[in-house]
């Protein structure tokens, strides 16, 4: 009898110290690295994956500690910042808390689509490919109450706070609530110049792209409302390059003869889609215009436009910026 009460006593005593050694941190050296578990992962796979990042030593004393704690139900998933020199404890209560880390992204304005979604990959966050496909996908466009084939011009530019694992459908959602947050500001205007939503963000989608300077914004819009009442072609060069694929190099005359219905040097009117995606100024812009004759502008070189009212004039303001010498 006394010999196996020895027996247990010295099994319980190694069971003990088994435990306090495979519930110890892996290494005093903190070595920070970004952990990402899966939705879904069963706490056995939770192990498997924090074992193989040399963050714990034992699954089955993750698995105890986690029982210890009354954890085991409520890890999330997500990516964690964790550190061979936390102990498991540690490791299970910021996976329970769901601590995870938050990438903070900026969408400038004036990307397109196509550039969203490399920004988004550049981040870590998802494939270009899965966000590009939900983009274009019409249902999903039209249940988030977008008269158009894409979400193209109504992902807001903004600085959005993302965790890893969100879906391409939650991280467009979130933008685009995020645009008609702004666009009921605006809502009443468009109403009262009788255009429609997406008119506006069309036109500002060009506005964004030709301007340099904020100042100018309602100056190049102006230009273009007064192009369109007279039955003029817009006649910009963004939107060519919008037409031939995104290309972003310098546009000669063979260009401008692409035939698109995004070319607005060959089709009058709107193109059929915005170009980009446009932020508030260039929004408002759109919906006070300056008050000018303008119907023409050419850049100056320095960021600036110079703006004309006469194709004469406008001439004149060509050789005088684009061929000084002559």
């Amino acid at each position: 009898m006394k010999k196996a009460c020895l027996v247990l006593f010295i099994g319980v005593l190694y069971l003990a110290g088994w435990y306090l050694e495979a519930t110890a941190p892996v290494s005093r050296l903190p070595a920070p690295r970004a952990v990402f578990i899966p939705p879904g992962t069963p706490v056995k796979e939770v192990a498997e994956i924090l074992r193989a990042e040399g963050l714990i030593r034992s699954e089955w004393a993750f698995f105890l500690e986690g029982w210890r704690l009354g954890v085991l139900d409520r890890l999330k998933a997500g990516e964690y910042e964790l550190s061979p020199d936390m102990s498991p404890a540690e490791i299970l209560r910021m996976l329970a808390e769901g601590r995870v880390i938050t990438h903070i992204v900026t969408i400038p304005e004036g990307y397109n689509v196509w550039e969203v979604a490399a920004l988004l990959e550049r981040a870590g966050l998802l494939k270009k490919e899965e966000f590009l496909k939900k983009a274009f996908d019409e249902n999903f466009v039209h249940s988030l109450g977008i008269p158009g084939p894409s979400v193209e011009g109504f992902l807001f530019p903004d600085t959005y706070y993302f965790v890893k694992g969100l879906s391409a459908e939650e991280i467009i959602r979130k933008m685009v609530s995020r645009f008609w947050e702004v666009w009921s500001r605006y809502e009443k205007r468009a109403e009262e110049l009788g255009v429609s939503v997406y008119e506006v963000v069309t036109l500002a989608s060009i506005v964004e792209k030709e301007a340099v300077l904020s100042r100018e914004k309602p100056l190049i819009a102006a230009v273009y409302w007064n192009r369109l009442r007279r039955g003029m072609p817009l006649q910009a060069d963004p939107t060519v390059r919008y037409a031939l694929r995104r290309f972003h190099g310098r546009l000669y005359y063979k260009h401008l003869r692409v035939r698109s219905p995004y070319n607005t040097y060959r089709y009058p009117g709107l193109p059929p889609t915005p170009i980009a995606n446009p932020g508030e100024e260039s929004i408002r812009a759109v919906l006070y215009p300056a008050k000018v004759p303008y119907l023409y502008f050419v850049s100056r070189g320095d960021g600036s436009h110079y703006f004309s009212t006469t194709y004469r004039e406008h001439l004149r303001a060509v050789r005088r910026f684009r061929h000084p010498r002559k």
